[in-house]
């Protein structure tokens, strides 16, 4: 243990009592990294002091909500302690004549769902694994899902952030204002900055209501030309889906699937002009499960024993087709397995397996066609032993704006060292 950090605890223990402050063990590792403690404040007036006396003393800080994602990105260049939210679970305001609330980072999405229906709302988003995944978590890796056609992003539904700057400053900007932070919008700002920034302890979101009633349908695309051609036509229709979506397996046809939300008549009157507008495609009804496929792609790479990767890209609505075929190409001539799904919004996650010098390949030559056509690829998960690969690819000129603003509000680099880029980045 480092002598700043033993010098540290009991002034840790002083604010937290002495039962949320304990020794990290080897399951609280960070991408093999090895923290010494685990700190759980029970506020965010304690989480802001624990952080700024980690910062006073040069101490790595690695905030953690779920801990669903925390594989994801590089690994940190040091972690000291943990710093938990998991006591920060509570929904501090839930204005449902308003459609907003206002939540703290620890709070699940599963709990905040259940707490929304019961006034027939909800945050409209689809996330990975909403039963462990945190407000924080899914903000600070910027996770939604197919609703995200529909209902916009996380940062078109986040109205208000409250953050603790490593100095121990509680920030807030947007809705619910307590204090603000001049020239910063703090809620679009730590969306997706992976806790590098600041710790978010609370958020504040527009809400929508529950669907009186919803639907999926399925079709059959024969091959991937006619699935774009479907994709973009569905996209031109008048139909008001909530969700747009195809899968791809090798060897087998597109699947398309649509989401219709609205009254039963309304649901009858949206189906029947998807089917004449796919026609002669087949078209099914499906279960609600079909939109967990990109769960599915993820948390197979974790339970798969032979390496696997998992990566997600971004490329414009009308190459999702062609960036298949491109994924299948590489996955025949590396002797690998694929597999696929596509948002109609352009963003996707393909599944890999194969050996790790093959997977590299794979993944190296895709990020490479991606990138020429304005696209990007994000490793999310690989295996250890595959060939080092910069997880994020390249960040443009974005890069020098992104470590001005992490020298503005982290200067000792307390918060997830070189978790998104590293000095040499």
């Amino acid at each position: 243990m480092t002598s700043s950090l033993d010098a540290t605890q009991n002034l840790f223990r002083a604010i937290l009592g002495a039962d949320n402050v304990r020794p990290a063990i080897p399951a609280d590792a960070v991408c093999g990294i090895q923290p010494q403690l685990i700190l759980e404040p029970a506020n965010e007036l304690q989480l802001a002091s624990v952080i700024r006396l980690a910062n006073d003393a040069r101490l790595a800080v690695i905030p953690r909500g779920g801990g669903t994602k925390l594989a994801w990105g590089h690994p940190p260049a040091c972690a000291d302690v943990i710093l938990s939210t998991a006591r920060l679970n509570k929904i501090l305001e839930h204005a449902w004549a308003d459609l907003t609330v206002s939540v703290e980072a620890g709070c699940t999405i599963r709990e905040l769902q259940s707490a929304l229906a019961r006034h027939n709302q909800r945050l409209a988003i689809d996330t990975l694994w909403p039963k462990s995944a945190t407000v924080g978590g899914i903000l600070s890796t910027n996770d939604s899902g197919a609703l995200r056609l529909r209902f916009g992003a996380l940062r078109d539904l986040i109205i208000g952030v409250t953050i603790a700057l490593p100095d121990g400053t509680l920030a807030s900007s947007g809705g619910k204002v307590v204090k603000n932070v001049a020239g910063y919008d703090l809620p679009k700002l730590v969306t997706g900055a992976f806790g590098t920034l600041g710790v978010i302890t609370r958020a504040v979101f527009r809400l929508h209501p529950l669907p009186q009633s919803a639907r999926t349908l399925s079709c059959l695309a024969r091959d991937t030309a006619e699935a774009q051609r479907l994709l973009l036509a569905i996209q031109d229709s008048k139909l008001a889906h909530a969700a747009l979506q195809v899968r791809f397996i090798e060897n087998a046809q597109p699947q398309i699937d649509i989401l219709f939300e609205a009254t039963e008549a309304g649901l009858a009157a949206q189906s029947a002009q998807f089917k004449s507008l796919v026609a002669p495609a087949p078209v099914t009804e499906a279960e609600p499960p079909v939109w967990n496929a990109r769960q599915e792609l993820y948390s197979a790479a974790v339970r798969q024993e032979s390496p696997c990767a998992v990566a997600k890209l971004s490329v414009l609505p009308s190459r999702i087709c062609p960036s298949a075929d491109a994924v299948f190409s590489l996955a025949r001539s590396r002797q690998l397995r694929a597999l696929a799904v596509f948002q109609a919004t352009g963003l996707g996650c393909v599944f890999f397996e194969g050996a790790p010098t093959e997977l590299h390949a794979a993944l190296q030559s895709l990020r490479t066609q991606l990138e020429q056509s304005t696209g990007s690829l994000f490793l999310a998960h690989f295996p250890a032993a595959m060939p080092a690969l910069n997880p994020w690819g390249n960040f443009g000129d974005s890069l020098p704006l992104m470590r001005n603003l992490k020298l503005q509000l982290d200067p000792h680099q307390t918060l997830n060292p070189s978790r998104l880029f590293t000095h040499s980045t």
